[in-house]
């Protein structure tokens, strides 16, 4: 069943095969991020982090630093907020209208991890911003998980699309770089996992990969592979959602420079998490994109419509637990 919504999409069509090819030719500038685009195309394996490993940086030196990293964070004591309900118009003291349907999807920054206030994660600041411009009811669900990989979007996908949603967003790449997992498989699984979304007629954002080079925990030489690294798979998985039918938005083109210039204004208190303004600003530079694909503005507005933050129109439901993770 495909939902109505405003700005309906064309039919996504069998888009396995054909979005792959369209990402073979869509045109590519940087040379590494063209290898890996092309290995995730053809489905290949091929090196470990195609093009982005450091000259004379072994592998096994990268795996004790991200231990090493993720050690210097520490254990997660905390877990995201529970951000599910449904959210109402700034000036509705009642739902009205059809309620359009929202589903989250990725790692903990999808999830909010960092933040106790549900008002302060992504999910919640772009279901605020939908309803005052759609002036009708959003039903967030939020199946994000911590410690989330690409390799984990389809069983996060198998749940959201029995909600059947209107607009999926997904925030997700941070923890393939950590794991050193190989960027051309991560890419082709994100492709697949927006072909899945779209075929069943949902509209799909992607947050791409994070500037990893911000975070402080994170040593050198790590760090000068983190950021290299994160910001190829970022691009490459611009081409790989674009291709798909999917919008990107390259997070850690737009907000790196910001965080790293006040790390103690938009990181928590664990130095790798957003913090309240952290999200903010993600989710300022996501929500004209997620009017746009719901055909509620031609995404030139960049506005911050995440300001919605009264706690009115909130219905929570059963909690669930978060999976454990980084």
């Amino acid at each position: 069943m495909t939902p109505s919504t405003p700005g309906t999409p064309p039919a996504a069509g069998a888009a396995g095969q054909a979005a792959r090819a369209a990402l073979e030719a869509l045109p590519v500038r940087d040379d590494r991020v063209r290898r890996i685009v092309l290995a995730a195309a053809k489905g290949g394996g091929g090196l470990l982090g195609v093009g982005t490993t450091l000259a004379g940086l072994g592998v096994g030196l990268l795996v004790v630093q991200a231990r090493l990293a993720r050690r210097a964070i520490g254990p997660r004591r905390a877990v995201p907020p529970y951000a599910d309900g449904r959210y109402l118009p700034p000036s509705a003291t009642s739902a009205r209208g059809v309620s359009l349907r929202v589903a989250v999807i990725g790692d903990s920054s999808a999830a909010g991890l960092g933040v106790s206030d549900p008002e302060d994660t992504p999910g919640v600041r772009i279901a605020r911003a939908i309803a005052a411009v759609a002036d009708r009811p959003v039903n967030l669900t939020v199946v994000a998980e911590v410690g989330a990989r690409t390799r984990d979007l389809d069983r996060q996908l198998t749940r959201a699309l029995q909600l059947h949603p209107q607009l999926a967003l997904i925030m997700v790449g941070a923890n393939d770089i950590t794991h050193v997992d190989r960027p051309q498989t991560s890419v082709r699984l994100l492709g697949d996992a927006v072909t899945r979304l779209r075929e069943a007629g949902a509209h799909v954002v992607v947050g791409t990969c994070p500037d990893l080079g911000t975070i402080a925990p994170i040593a050198q030489p790590l760090r000068a592979y983190a950021r290299r690294a994160s910001r190829e798979l970022a691009q490459a998985q611009a081409v790989a959602v674009t291709a798909a039918g999917g919008t990107a938005v390259e997070l850690g083109a737009l907000l790196g420079p910001t965080f790293e210039a006040s790390p103690q204004d938009y990181f928590s208190d664990d130095r790798f998490h957003p913090s309240a303004t952290g999200y903010a600003a993600c989710a300022a530079a996501l929500i004209p994109h997620c009017l746009a694909a719901l055909g509620l503005s031609d995404g030139a507005e960049h506005s911050d419509h995440s300001d919605h933050s009264d706690h009115a129109g909130h219905a929570g439901h059963a909690d669930h637990a978060a999976s454990a993770g980084d």
